[in-house]
């Protein structure tokens, strides 16, 4: 589906006159009336096929060469059937699910090559859907040999490291192209992929066989294709979490080095009750099986990134042998499993697409992320991957960032389901004022507030469990796609407990607010509060990111040279003229250093400025920031009297 537009001229006339003429394929006469003596739009290409729900005829062979790490080159081999000559259409997949923008890595594709017959056939790229190749099938072709290769990256900034020494995340995406003119179910695929010598691989498709290194998986749709990534690697180690089960959940284990596979029994304990909570939760399994695949690396690129019956996730070293500091990385597997349900079985119907080349649009994604957002981090708790108190704390920190997230004076939470295609994910000058995302985290609020409003009316019988059963909960085993819209959301919460939820969600979602979202917390028995001491939270989290978090105090954000990372709109920095790129040179007349510059933060509480030497680029300046509140970090206190509703939320489901 494509949609081919063009400026039209300024009268109605004019605009049939020349639109006609375009169609036509006639040239304008010279003395045309087209109300104008400028330029006139050239047509544009003839429109790509709209994909239609009829079977494709024949089967895909698609075969791919991961075995190169030195180079980190990937080589590709298809034979696409045909059934007729003429002009037909590839299409390299541009949408993909759970990014939530045109993300296909097209230029990283290299070396494309086409023939038919053995005889090599010219290609061009369509001018407009850049992800678009035609090609003219000679009389008596019956199939299309196509080669190209994936040049992953080679170092970050190049993108996301797919392949490191030891191991390898292969995104079936990137290395295939699929015809024009069909639904991706409606495409078959018979894949194998040749790995490094000796080699393991997980990934949720059935083996076919294995010769050497060169793994074959039995037929598949494309849609299911690409909904199931590979992790191959040197160290590998596969857990059963659920023994016995009728529906087997694998957690599939690569890393960098072997001790880091080295889990405690209390460990992949706390895994398996997270498979326990949310059956309790959803009350089915939208799979017919799950692997959980998890990299734990410093060299393989970050991802956590949701599929049907699988995930990919990355954590860095030390996730099983180092368990507290890990507690950043401890919500990553719960919120990702959350996705089959919500997100992979139950879709938005603006993202549920019938090809990876049609937009996605994400309107609803404070459902689809906002929520999962939410049960991720109450699944991590009933299950035991992370404490009560470190759920407590955690949600401190998200409270404190939206209580200061000043954006939503101009900007609504469902304008920010836009940001993955209009900022593409990259670093930002002021996110506290032009936002970011904030329907993951600000959604996880408001259905904090949902929660605890449910429960209070209820008198404690009812809660946005009793929401996800209906509404996320279906048959095991089935993992076709269950599309919805706003109003499925309204009705289903009508269903759970009569209110106006319409009016509920538009106030929060659909409209600015200065009002920051903590009902939830108030309601829930907690408020936010702030200390001079960081939580055990907040100080892992600074430890694993490498920061110095002054956000609360001087409303600034520095990595360890003392470079500003980020800075809170309006605060004692903003007002200093500190951005991004600045650097503090020094503290009071002495080198820049965390802990010296905490010290001054505690000191001007008597009233004397802090003097900072700022340094951005070839300049250097001095500023002298009046600021007497002291360090302040955020934490979650007690409301006498009140019901504690947030410490039920966190207790596991009997």
């Amino acid at each position: 589906m494509n949609f081919r537009s063009c400026p039209g001229p300024d009268s109605l006339k004019s605009a049939l006159l020349v639109s006609a003429a375009l169609l036509a394929g006639i040239a304008l006469p010279a003395n045309a009336d087209t109300g104008s003596a400028g330029p006139q739009p050239t047509a544009m290409p003839t429109a790509i096929a709209a994909p239609r729900d009829v079977a494709f005829p024949g089967v895909i062979r698609l075969e791919v060469d991961a075995s190169d790490t030195q180079r980190r080159i990937i080589q590709v081999r298809q034979t696409i059937p045909v059934d007729r000559a003429g002009r037909t259409t590839l299409l390299y997949p541009q949408w993909l699910p759970g990014n939530h923008a045109p993300r296909g890595p097209i230029e990283k594709v290299a070396g494309l090559v086409i023939r038919a017959g053995g005889q090599v056939v010219p290609w061009t790229r369509d001018p407009i859907e850049v992800y678009a190749f035609h090609v003219d099938v000679p009389e008596g072709a019956s199939e299309l040999q196509v080669e190209f290769q994936y040049l992953s990256p080679t170092a970050p900034n190049q993108g996301r490291v797919v392949v490191t020494p030891e191991m390898l995340n292969l995104q079936w995406n990137a290395v295939a192209l699929y015809p024009a003119g069909y639904f991706t179910r409606r495409i078959m695929v018979e894949p194998s992929v040749k790995l490094p010598a000796g080699w393991t691989h997980a990934l949720a498709l059935e083996d076919a066989g294995r010769a050497g290194d060169v793994v074959r998986f039995k037929p598949v749709d494309f849609e299911t294709l690409v909904d199931s990534p590979m992790f191959a690697g040197k160290y590998g180690k596969v857990v059963d979490l659920d023994p016995g089960g009728k529906i087997p959940v694998r957690l599939n284990m690569f890393a960098d080095t072997p001790d880091e596979l080295e889990a405690k029994p209390d460990q992949i304990e706390k895994h398996r009750n997270l498979v326990r909570q949310a059956d309790r939760l959803f009350g089915s399994r939208p799979y017919d099986r799950y692997d959980f695949l998890l990299a734990i690396s410093a060299r393989l690129g970050s991802i956590g990134l949701e599929h049907h019956r699988s995930s990919e996730n990355q954590v860095e070293p030390g996730y099983f042998t180092d368990w507290a500091a890990a507690v950043g990385d401890r919500n990553l597997l719960p919120h990702e499993y959350a996705h089959s349900w919500d997100g992979k079985s139950r879709r938005p119907a603006d993202l549920w697409t019938p090809n990876f080349n049609v937009p996605m649009r994400g309107q609803l994604l404070w459902v689809y992320e906002g929520q999962d957002q939410y049960w991720g981090y109450v699944l991590g708790a009933r299950s035991g991957i992370t404490t009560k108190e470190e759920a407590l704390e955690a949600l401190a920190a998200t409270a404190a960032t939206f209580q200061v997230r000043v954006g939503r004076r101009w900007r609504t939470v469902e304008d920010t389901t836009q940001d993955p295609v209009i900022n593409a994910r990259r670093p930002q000058p002021w996110a506290t004022w032009q936002r970011s995302e904030d329907y993951y985290s600000e959604g996880q609020l408001v259905w904090l507030d949902a929660d605890t409003l449910i429960r209070q009316r209820s008198g404690g019988k009812r809660s946005l469990d009793d929401f996800a059963r209906r509404f996320f909960g279906g048959q095991d085993g089935d993992y076709t796609a269950r599309p919805y819209t706003f109003d499925t959301v309204v009705e289903t919460l009508n269903a759970v407990e009569p209110y106006d939820w319409r009016g509920f969600l538009t106030e929060r979602i659909r409209q600015v607010a200065v009002k920051p979202p903590l009902d939830g917390l108030a309601r829930g028995g907690w408020r936010l509060a702030y200390d001079e001491k960081p939580t055990g939270y907040f100080k892992a989290i600074e430890s694993s990111s490498k920061t110095t978090n002054l956000t609360y105090s001087l409303g600034v954000t520095l990595n360890r040279e003392g470079d500003v990372t980020g800075v809170l709109w309006d605060s004692p920095a903003f007002n200093a003229g500190l951005t991004v790129s600045t650097r503090i040179a020094a503290v009071n007349g002495i080198a820049y250093d965390a802990d010296r510059l905490k010290k001054a933060i505690t000191e001007a509480k008597a009233g004397k400025p802090i003097e900072l030497l700022l340094k951005n680029g070839d300049h250097y300046r001095t500023a002298a920031i009046t600021y007497t509140g002291g360090l302040r970090y955020p934490r979650l206190e007690r409301i006498e009297g009140t019901p504690d509703l947030i410490s039920r939320i966190y207790e596991p489901r009997k």
